[in-house]
């Protein structure tokens, strides 16, 4: 246990004492950031550094976990340290992170027009009060998979509304073939599943004026729809109240299920040579209920800068060169990360290399972030556990959302 926590307690002890740039007559920038699988991070820091001799990248490979990484940025920028010049922070994070003054707003950095290139949602999620916080780089949203052959063998069309997926799932499976899965476990994964419900029944859990909504009529609707399709419709198989993305995938990729709510990056693995659905699966925004429009939650990564970076201008000078178009290619071919600017998902390399990049961008087209609440760990724990609660049973659609509610309400007042 000690080896494996080793490299990860020495990242966060050189965050708490700052750091030391080699005197070597370059301005070095520093940040911190997964695995570089693929390797492309490391040939984009190349190119970069070409084109600007003056700049060195130090890029620090923490763990792969997300809320580790989020912890290790905590404990740097809760001690002023300039330990990083620019944080990859998760469109999650940007609320939390700006409310405490540990980022710098961008606004005056890039030109408005700039900003048309990328998707409307990452840029909705990398805004706090009004300011611009973080550049983004990676796209993620969540979307709707389908069983071509198995909707063909029946004749049913593609499903465009909650009603249509019922219908759809109810005709084609099977006693080892269940109708829908998603992520049904208590974790954030269900609050982003619920999100996309919520959105597409109209409803909503934070209005723009931070009105709680999310015990209104269209949420319960939409709660209560998820709930029969466990209970009454018989489409969910109980289990999926354990299920978390990669268990979603298993049980798809397997055959066993018609449709699966998931994140994009379960299509290349389910095409991998072997793979019993591969060739077979659609994929489309969604579903909607009566009074919405299709939604997804939105996920994704940028770059921030560090209100304690000394060199805040060559920082945002490499957050650019990331969000280049050029660098969005490349982090796409060799390491499959989904671009944020609009225009590659209809370049002619990139639909070569993956014609689904087409429908993708469609349904990235419409994601939306979570509320951007400073508090929204709290908010979010809030609605995991009543949501979950009456996905088992334990609580009524209205009581849970109601109870939910009365938590969230009091997160935002404090």
């Amino acid at each position: 246990m000690l080896r494996r926590l080793a490299p990860v307690l020495l990242i966060i002890v050189i965050a708490a004492c700052g750091r030391r740039e080699p005197d070597d007559g370059k301005v070095h920038i520093r940040y911190l950031a997964s695995p570089d699988v693929g390797g492309f991070s490391k040939v984009i820091i190349d190119r970069l550094e070409r084109a600007h001799p003056e700049l060195k990248v130090d890029m620090v490979e923490g763990p792969a976990a997300g809320d580790a990484r989020e912890n290790m940025y905590s404990t740097a920028f809760m001690g002023k340290e300039d330990s990083y010049d620019l944080a990859y922070v998760d469109v999650a994070w940007v609320p939390k992170f700006a409310a405490q003054g540990w980022l710098r707003p961008l606004d005056a950095l890039i030109a408005p027009e700039k900003l048309d290139a990328f998707l409307p949602g990452d840029l909705e999620g990398s805004r706090y009060k009004g300011k611009l916080y973080r550049l983004p780089v990676q796209s993620d949203g969540g979307m709707l998979y389908y069983r071509k052959d198995l909707l063909a063998a029946k004749g049913v069309p593609v499903p465009r509304t909650w009603e249509e997926l019922v219908a759809a799932a109810r005709k084609t499976r099977t006693p080892s073939i269940a109708g829908f899965v998603f992520q049904g476990k208590q974790y954030e994964g269900l609050v982003c599943v619920f999100m996309e419900l919520v959105w597409g029944f109209g409803g909503d859990l934070l209005d723009a004026a931070g009105v709680v909504r999310i015990d209104e009529p269209p949420a319960v609707a939409a709660l209560t729809a998820l709930v029969d399709a466990i209970h009454v419709d018989g489409i969910v198989p109980l289990s999926v109240l354990t299920y978390q993305e990669e268990e979603t995938r298993n049980v798809f990729q397997e055959g066993r299920a018609v449709f699966m709510r998931n994140w994009p990056y379960a299509w290349n693995l389910m095409q991998k040579e072997g793979s019993p659905v591969r060739g077979k699966i659609g994929i489309v925004p969604m579903v909607s209920g009566p009074g919405g429009r299709s939604a997804a939650t939105l996920g994704g990564w940028g770059f921030a800068v560090s209100a304690y970076s000394r060199h805040p201008n060559e920082a945002f000078k490499v957050a650019e060169f990331f969000a280049s178009a050029e660098s969005q290619k490349l982090a796409f071919l060799k390491g499959g990360i989904l671009p944020s600017r609009k225009a590659l998902y209809s370049d002619p390399e990139v639909l070569t290399a993956a014609p689904h990049m087409k429908d993708l961008g469609r349904v990235l087209a419409g994601a939306r972030p979570r509320p951007t609440h400073p508090r929204w760990p709290r908010m979010s724990d809030a609605l995991q556990m009543h949501v979950s609660a009456a996905l088992s049973g334990q609580e009524y659609p209205a009581d849970a959302l109601k109870a939910a509610a009365v938590e969230i309400r009091a997160a935002a007042a404090r």
